[in-house]
């Protein structure tokens, strides 16, 4: 049905959809996945809405692996809800918004799409064992795919850069997990060794199945939208793997037809890891890597490793990166979780780069506009608690707890306090 096949980025080699290759052996570029289905348009929208797969990725496994047969490795993943609260759109001042959680996938996060799509192409490939460097979420995932699949994981961490909850699920499931003195960027360089050196299949985001996966996000959320574009789509932008797959899922939705409207992309970068947000407003110029600083963990990435398709996904849409700080994520954070929708900070950065730019009149009051949330709230439990204890440093966002009398009298006060 459809004709899949790798091929280089930089200098256009082609690979077998089944090499092990995650770079390209000529020129060390990286690699992207190419389909030619057979069906497109309405044949193919009714492919997907017939399909009787559980999982959100698999659904389009046409345009992702079509010949994943017993290999697959799926929990199932995917199908992720569109939620929309209007506290929140009048947080941001706007009046259509919707927020595509991808918290809610099997271990918390968007990582699962990429990883059930990577760990079967390592099954395909006959890798002896699998690896990655992580802020987090891609170990976690990792992990748990890696147990399913039978495979020996190594996850490769920054010490004391990883949240509590992410490191709790990576070491559960299994991994073996290695922590060194630096930050993602040196664990990254350090696992490309590792893969090259040793032969382990490296799932990182520059593994070119983890994109195809991962552009599910958008191909998805389409599909929920009866294949009506918003005008924009929100995401946080750390490695870049997720803006690129997300500028990957439009142009195929457009080519493939889809889709007759592109949607806009806003990567969303905090202020103290923000290199591809300095690199747009110098009109991508070159890529300057930064010394990573912020609480969002998740995006606190110096050198993205898909710079260069990060650029592609926001010039082919039109799209901007702007940047917001610390103090911006925390306050869209704390309106998120008090909406009972909840999200660890990386998310929260969408929201508040949608008020921001409302404010700069960037976005209009009725724009629709979609907001990924990357990961559950329990992703980052400590600085939940942090944020609302008795020694919050935010004494504006924090709802504390209080200490009481065993009384009824002393609950009423607290549950109806006096106006």
């Amino acid at each position: 049905m459809t004709t899949t096949w790798q091929e280089c980025d930089d200098c256009a080699h082609r690979l077998d959809e089944r090499d092990a290759a995650v770079r390209c052996p000529h020129c060390a570029g990286l690699l992207s996945v190419h389909h030619a289905p057979v069906l497109t348009g309405n044949a193919l929208r009714e492919h997907f809405a017939t399909s009787p797969s559980p999982s959100g990725v698999w659904r389009f496994g046409a345009v992702v692996m079509p010949d994943a047969g017993a290999d697959m490795v799926s929990h199932p993943e995917g199908n992720t809800p569109l939620i929309e609260r209007q506290q929140l759109a009048r947080w941001a001042d706007v009046t259509r918004l919707q927020f595509k959680h991808e918290g809610h996938n099997p271990t918390g996060s968007f990582k699962d799409r990429g990883m059930t799509v990577a760990m079967t192409q390592a099954r395909r490939v006959g890798a002896s064992a699998v690896a990655c460097a992580s802020t987090g979420n891609t170990s976690a995932s990792l992990a748990a795919y890696a147990a399913q699949a039978g495979l020996p994981a190594l996850a490769i961490i920054p010490e004391g850069q990883i949240a509590l909850g992410k490191l709790a699920q990576t070491l559960a499931y299994g991994a073996r997990t290695v922590m060194i003195d630096g930050d993602f960027d040196d664990c990254l360089r350090l696992m490309d060794a590792v893969s090259a050196e040793l032969g382990v299949y490296l799932v990182n985001s520059v593994n070119p199945w983890r994109i195809e996966g991962q552009k599910t996000i958008g191909l998805d959320l389409l599909r929920q939208r009866q294949w009506q574009s918003p005008d924009w789509i929100v995401l946080p932008a750390g490695n870049l793997g997720n803006t690129a797959a997300l500028g990957k899922a439009i142009d195929e939705a457009m080519t493939w037809g889809l889709i007759t409207r592109r949607p806009r992309i806003v990567a969303v970068q905090a202020e103290g890891a923000a290199p591809f947000a300095d690199a747009f407003a110098r009109g991508f110029d070159r890529l300057v890597p930064a010394e990573a600083h912020t609480i969002a963990t998740a995006i606190k990435i110096g050198a993205p490793a898909s710079y260069a398709r990060g650029v592609r996904a926001i010039r082919s849409t039109d799209g901007l990166v702007v940047s917001v700080s610390d103090r911006e994520i925390l306050e869209a954070k704390v309106a998120i979780d008090a909406a009972g929708v909840g999200c660890e900070p990386a998310s929260a950065a969408t929201l508040a780069a949608i008020r921001k730019l409302r404010r700069a009149g960037t976005i209009a009051e009725d724009d629709d506009i979609v907001a990924i949330l990357t990961g559950h709230l329990l992703k980052d439990p400590t600085i939940v608690t942090e944020l609302h204890g008795s020694d919050s440093t935010v004494p504006g966002l924090a709802n504390r707890p209080v200490r009481i009398a065993n009384t009824l009298d002393a609950v009423a006060a607290v549950l109806f306090p006096a106006q």
